[in-house]
């Protein structure tokens, strides 16, 4: 099992580190077991594939690379600003992903 993290899939993110670094995109898959996600349009690597029954022509294909989740922070569009997140509990008993720079507004959409 892996490891929990605040940032799921579906979230905008800024990349804080690395060659990608300043850009922004959504989070297309988080992979626990290796504390990377995947992030659209960004980290975008090359492969080389062989003729096969998906791909009819094979050749080099471009993808999204997964970066280290570290090197990742949740980005907060209403301040135009990266920031933390952490959990809120309402009176209700219900528990929500908050940015730490902009405690009022929820990340997630239920």
């Amino acid at each position: 099992m892996g490891e929990k993290f605040r940032i799921k899939k579906g979230d905008m993110v800024m990349v804080i580190a690395g060659k990608e670094r300043g850009k922004t995109g959504k989070v297309l898959e988080v992979l626990t077991n290796g504390g990377r996600v995947t992030v659209e349009k960004l980290n975008i690597v090359k492969r080389h594939t062989k003729p096969n029954a998906k791909n009819k022509q094979g050749g080099i294909l471009e993808r999204e690379g997964s970066i280290d989740i570290s090197n990742v922070m949740a980005y907060c569009e209403s301040i135009q600003k990266p920031s933390r997140v952490k959990m809120k509990v309402f009176d209700d008993g219900r528990k929500v992903r908050v940015y730490q720079k902009a405690p009022t507004e929820v990340l997630d959409k239920s």
